[in-house]
């Protein structure tokens, strides 16, 4: 029902749309941070067993890696149309209709992670201005909340991409 030229996601292979930038970058580090995940929350479970005490910055730091596989994994779902979206709405009706529905629901992304991209940039900015500090190990707390921003950043890039081929499609 939905037209190819709209919808990467129906062409021969779902997994590869045409990007000019791989998306085995994001699919690397979104692996790479799960196993980081698991491996740490594994030893941290062993050690509170054998112990009945905890490793204090396992937490920190897997909130900190949640926060990267959502990033980086949100960003490939988006040029791979994987993410939530009223299908009723976006698959229905004319090629046209298809086509203002993908222009304005990446253009409503697009602009909700360019302000994502500059608030949380001012966020980092007070939170090393201020000094914070991480309650478990001490360390400042921009140097986890620095990756928000940036990989915000990077999802506004592959959107604008996005949005870019799709004003580019003809009838």
């Amino acid at each position: 029902m939905s037209d190819p030229k709209l919808d990467p996601s129906s062409a021969s292979d779902p997994a590869k749309p045409p990007v000019r930038i791989p998306l085995v970058l994001e699919d690397t580090v979104s692996v790479l941070a799960m196993a980081l995940l698991a491996f740490i929350t594994f030893a941290n479970v062993v050690v509170r067993y054998l112990t009945d005490s905890s490793f204090a910055w396992t937490e920190e730091f897997s909130i900190f890696l949640l926060i990267v596989v959502t990033m980086t994994a949100g960003s490939t779902a988006f040029v791979r149309r994987q993410h939530i979206r009223i299908e009723f709405l976006a698959d229905a009706g004319s090629y046209t209709r298809q086509r203002v529905m993908a222009i304005l629901a990446t253009l409503c992304s697009v602009l909700f992670f360019i302000a994502l991209t500059i608030l949380s940039g001012r966020m980092v900015y007070d939170e090393y201005t201020w000094g914070d500090t991480s309650p478990a190990i001490g360390v400042p707390t921009w140097w986890y909340s620095i990756w928000v921003p940036i990989l915000s950043a990077v999802i506004t890039l592959r959107l604008a991409g996005m949005l870019h081929r799709l004003l580019r499609v003809s009838k």
